[in-house]
């Protein structure tokens, strides 16, 4: 049988069930799931929010694959305020980053400035602020998900990523969701994360 499942990945949470170091946080630290259910995907440990597992090979190889033009929505916490001409070199498709020493020419990605603050409950550990420099929240939406792709895109215009929350995948969110709550889906949930 397929089970699907949704968590809201902490802070510091590796993206998988094994722990290489003792002292590693991992999934089935939050929750005790089937032996055959796996993350679709990754969030790196810095990074917060939507993550999919599921023992269904068919969803997992559809949300994979990179021709299949995902949507994934992210809340970006960054140092600094960047203005709509700032983020128009992310929404035109013209930004190139460093990928495993290759050059990627990223898609064209949907932007929208969200303001200083969002409601989500605060990161443990709190993220570090300087007194002088402000902090400001911008919502992107990519279709593809290279590794630490929305860090390095933000970075490359000159404004480092404080908290990074992927809030969906398709159609699925994680709109009151707890961090490190997890939710079991039903087959017709989970398939919302295909739109």
């Amino acid at each position: 049988m397929n089970r699907y499942y949704v968590i809201s990945k902490p802070f510091g949470y590796l993206s998988q069930f094994t722990k290489e170091v003792p002292d590693h946080k991992v999934l089935s630290d939050l929750f005790h799931f089937p032996k055959d259910v796996y993350p679709v995907g990754r969030l790196d440990r810095d990074s917060e929010g939507l993550l999919l597992l599921t023992n269904d090979k068919r969803m997992n190889k559809d949300l994979l694959d990179p021709n299949s033009k995902k949507k994934k929505t992210y809340w970006v916490q960054v140092e600094g305020l960047p203005s709509n001409s700032d983020l128009d070199t992310l929404r035109n498709g013209r930004l190139s980053i460093r990928i495993n020493k290759k050059d990627h020419k990223c898609a064209p990605a949907k932007l929208r400035l969200l303001g200083d603050a969002v409601e989500m409950p605060d990161r443990n550990p709190p993220i570090r602020e300087r007194e002088n420099i402000p902090t400001y929240w911008v919502q992107i939406e990519l279709t593809e998900g290279k590794n630490r792709q929305v860090r390095k895109m933000f970075a490359k215009i000159g404004f480092p990523v404080l908290r990074l929350i992927r809030v969906k995948i398709g159609g699925i969110a994680i709109d009151g969701m707890q961090i490190g709550d997890v939710r079991e889906l039903t087959k017709i949930e989970a398939l919302q994360a295909l739109q």
